[in-house]
């Protein structure tokens, strides 16, 4: 899925989204709007990961879930 698909089924995907980064508000999320690198950075603010750390996490996630 590409960020134009991920961005286009938001609604659906931030459920599961939720589901792994917890932390993150539903504003925080709306903000988002399936933006990975808005996602990217984030969870870095959040969890206090560095960019690769979070860049990782995200690129992982997505190909587990096949995003």
């Amino acid at each position: 899925m590409n960020e134009y698909q991920i961005k286009g089924n938001w609604n659906t995907i931030k459920g599961k989204v939720k589901e792994q980064w917890g932390e993150l508000t539903d504003d925080e999320l709306d903000q988002i709007d399936g933006k990975s690198d808005q996602l990217i950075g984030a969870i870095q603010k959040r969890y206090g990961k560095s960019v690769e750390e979070a860049r990782k996490e995200v690129k992982e996630w997505r190909s587990s879930r096949g995003y």
